[in-house]
């Protein structure tokens, strides 16, 4: 049963590991990574190219900004609404908002983007349509950079934050039940419980979680922002990945992508070996 996944990750995930050497090489498509020729400057030709790019430096900036967004105000929205599900009393409602909120994780940034479009665009989506018969103006939702990054952080929220919880509501499964019990003895209150008992108890799965966030910090899917995207807010909605697409697919640069993949690698590997350090100085586990 383990000879297809570890097949998969052997062909599409270890053997690719080799054709990193391309950033450091003068790429050319007749050739294998091994018969090209070395790039200039001692082989960092490409990152110093890359550095020099000043839409690599804005797409390194916007990454940071969007992904520390996303960390700050993405990351407790699980785990709010984790402890709210579990203090539902009403179990068949408990399931059905959980099915809800979930339900979104299985949509493509695509269909969200139009169901945005419909909603949020200027003159004809719904919310401004409503806002305008209510006598108010119109929210620049999806055309202005500011409003942009707000749209791009609470739509991030709502398709990711029900998939997530289902790790925080299985871990507060976890919590021995005794604890409950001897607190209800002792008269404590729901928040008490939260704050005591249920939080304590999560603390290890949000330890190792954080830690894994951290370690994607300059990571960026590509789908959402490009997806979400326009020219009117490209100041802040081109990450590096949207730069890896546009330099290295359409601008056939393969080794300046596959420079600018690996630093992103490197960046990533740093901050994961960092966060885990500090996990384990705070007395958990961390990932290793």
């Amino acid at each position: 049963m383990l000879s297809l996944p570890m097949a998969f990750f052997i062909i599409f995930r270890y053997i690719p590991m080799g054709y990193i050497i391309i950033a450091f090489k003068k790429y050319s498509i007749i050739k294998s990574p091994l018969e090209m020729e070395w790039a200039g400057n001692h082989g960092f030709e490409y990152f110093i190219k890359a550095f020099s790019n000043r839409d690599f430096l804005y797409a390194v900036r916007n990454t940071l900004g969007l992904n520390l967004l996303d960390l700050v105000i993405g990351f407790p929205a699980p785990i709010i609404l984790a402890l709210l599900l579990n203090e539902l009393a009403f179990k068949r409602f408990k399931r059905f908002t959980q099915t809800i909120v979930y339900m979104p994780h299985f949509l493509s940034w695509v269909i969200i983007s139009g169901l945005a479009l419909q909603l949020f665009a200027p003159s004809t989506g719904l919310v401004n349509v409503m806002l305008n018969k209510m006598g108010f103006e119109s929210i620049p939702f999806l055309n202005d950079s500011g409003h942009w990054v707000v749209t791009y952080i609470l739509l991030g929220i709502w398709q990711s934050v029900g998939w997530n919880t289902i790790i925080y509501l299985a871990a507060i499964a976890g919590i021995n039940p005794e604890l409950y019990e001897a607190s209800a003895v002792d008269g404590a209150s729901r928040l008490r419980n939260i704050w005591h008992i249920t939080l304590p108890g999560l603390r290890p799965t949000i330890i190792v979680l954080l830690v894994i966030s951290l370690g994607h910090i300059l990571s960026s899917d590509f789908d959402r922002p490009y997806a979400l995207s326009n020219t009117l807010v490209t100041d802040v909605s081109n990450v590096i990945s949207i730069f890896v697409y546009n330099y290295g697919i359409r601008g056939l640069q393969f080794s300046l992508s596959t420079a600018v993949g690996l630093f992103q690698s490197v960046v990533c590997i740093i901050f994961l070996f960092g966060a885990n350090a500090l996990a384990k100085k705070s007395g958990e586990r961390g990932i290793w």
